[in-house]
C-alpha cells in the first residue's frame, strides 16, 4: 500500500500513541487514573441533552443540514460573543460552525497555506497547529514559550526575515498545555505584529470560560480592528462538557472564513441538525451553571497542585484552563518520567514533548477526572519512593 508523502511530515497523534501504553497497563491489571487528557467527566447541562433527544425524535431532522450551519446556530454564536466579549459579528460572513474546532484548525491550514509557506507555531503548543501546516506542505517555525516570559511568545525576538516570510501565526490563551493566560494588552501587541507583517493571526480560545477567582480571559477580537486579520477558534467541548459532540466555531475575518468554508464544503456535509439545536441552547447556558462547574475544577486543580508540591514537584497556580503544567524531577526526561509514573503508580499524565520540543522537562495534568480519583492519584504520587530516581 502506497503511503502518501505528506504523512512522512505528520507523526501519529501523540495521544493516539499514548493510549496504546495505557491499554497495555490496564491489561496487566493496573488501576490507571487518567490525568493525561482533557476529556470532561461531567455531563453537559441537562436542558442541552434534553434538546438533543427531543430534536432527534423529529422525523424530518435526519437529512443533510447544509454546509454553512443553520442561521439560528450562527446567530447563537454571535449572541454569545456579544454577551461574553462585547464583540459584534456578522452571522452571515464572520461565523463558521465547525465539527469541533480541531477540524477547523487543520482545514484552515489547507485553505490558507501552500508548500513553502511559513507558519509561526507556539512551542509547546497544541499538536494540530503544526500538523495542519505539515499536511499543507508548509514549514513550521517554532516560537518558544518560556516560563521566564509567562509562557507568552516574545514577538520582538522573532527574526525580521521570519516575520516577513510568515503567512499565519497561532496563539492559544488560556494556554494548552501550560495553563498560561494573556491579557488584552498582549493580544493587542500580537494583532499589531500580525497586521504589520501581513500575517493571518489565529487565536485558539477553547478554555476562555474555564477560569477562576473572577478572572475573565479576553478574546483577541476585542482588539479594535482585529476582525480584519484574526480568526478565533472556540469550542463547546470544554465550556459545556460536550467534547464528544464535536461542536466548535471559527469567527472573525470574513475573507479567511470564506476560504475555510470552501474547504469544508468539500470535506464534510454539515452538522447534524439536532446537534445544532442543542448547541444553540448550550451557548445560552446561564453563567451560574458555568460557575458551579468551574468551582469543581478549581477544587481539583488545587488538590493536584498541593499533591505535586508535597511530592517535590514544581507547579504554578492556575487561573484558567483545566490543566496543571509541572516540572519533572531532575535527571528525568518527560516521557521517561511519565512511563515510570504509569508503571509504578497507575497515574497517566501527558509528557510535555507531546506538545513540542519546548515541553521537555514538563508534564501536563488534567482536572477532568473525578475529584475522588484525583485524590487517590495524589496519594499514590506522594507515597511513591522512586519518584526522584533518574530514568
Amino acid at each position: 500500500m502506497k503511503r502518501a508523502d505528506r504523512l512522512k511530515r505528520v507523526p501519529l497523534y501523540p495521544f493516539a500513541r499514548w493510549t496504546a501504553h495505557l491499554d497495555t497497563a490496564r491489561q496487566r491489571g493496573l488501576d490507571v487514573i487518567r490525568l493525561d487528557i482533557g476529556n470532561p467527566d461531567m455531563p453537559p447541562p441537562q436542558p442541552v441533552v434534553d434538546a438533543l433527544c427531543q430534536a432527534a425524535n423529529g422525523s424530518d431532522q435526519h437529512g443533510y443540514a447544509g454546509y454553512h450551519g443553520s442561521a439560528f446556530l450562527r446567530c447563537a454564536i454571535t449572541e454569545y460573543y456579544e454577551r461574553r466579549f462585547d464583540v459584534t459579528l456578522d452571522p452571515e460572513r464572520q461565523v463558521v460552525p465547525l465539527l469541533g474546532s480541531k477540524e477547523g484548525i487543520v482545514n484552515l491550514a489547507l485553505a490558507c497555506l501552500d508548500p513553502g509557506d511559513l507558519v509561526l507555531v507556539p512551542d509547546p503548543g497544541y499538536a494540530p497547529y503544526a500538523a495542519g501546516a505539515a499536511l499543507a506542505g508548509a514549514t513550521v517555525y517554532p516560537v518558544p514559550l518560556r516560563a521566564a516570559n509567562g509562557f507568552l511568545p516574545d514577538l520582538a525576538a522573532i527574526p525580521a526575515g521570519v516575520a516577513q516570510r510568515a503567512t499565519l501565526m497561532w496563539l492559544n490563551y488560556p494556554n494548552n498545555p501550560t495553563a498560561a493566560t494573556a491579557n488584552l494588552e498582549f493580544l493587542a501587541q500580537a494583532v499589531d505584529f500580525a497586521r504589520r507583517h501581513d500575517i493571518l493571526l489565529c487565536h485558539d480560545a477553547p478554555y476562555c470560560d474555564l477560569s477562576y477567582n473572577g478572572y475573565k480571559p479576553p478574546s483577541a477580537l476585542q482588539v479594535p480592528g482585529a476582525v480584519d486579520n484574526v480568526v478565533e477558534f472556540n469550542s463547546l467541548s470544554k465550556t459545556f462538557c460536550m467534547a464528544g459532540w464535536r461542536v466548535g466555531m471559527a469567527v472573525g475575518s470574513a475573507t479567511a472564513l470564506a476560504l475555510l468554508a470552501q474547504v469544508k464544503s468539500n470535506m464534510d456535509s454539515g452538522m447534524f441538525m439536532p446537534l445544532q439545536k442543542a448547541a444553540a441552547l448550550a451557548l445560552a447556558t446561564p453563567q451560574t451553571w458555568i460557575d458551579r462547574r468551574n468551582q469543581i475544577y478549581q477544587q481539583r486543580l488545587a488538590l493536584m497542585i498541593s499533591g505535586l508540591k508535597a511530592a517535590g514537584l514544581e507547579a504554578a497556580e492556575v487561573h484558567a484552563s483545566p490543566y496543571v503544567w509541572a516540572n519533572v524531577p531532575r535527571g528525568s526526561s518527560s516521557e521517561g518520567f511519565a512511563h515510570r509514573l504509569l508503571e509504578a503508580c497507575g497515574i497517566a499524565v501527558a509528557p510535555g514533548p507531546f506538545f513540542g520540543a519546548g515541553g521537555e522537562g514538563f508534564i501536563r495534568l488534567s482536572a477532568t477526572s473525578p475529584t475522588e480519583r484525583i485524590g487517590v492519584a495524589m496519594d499514590r504520587l506522594k507515597s511513591w519512593p522512586g519518584l526522584a530516581e533518574p530514568d
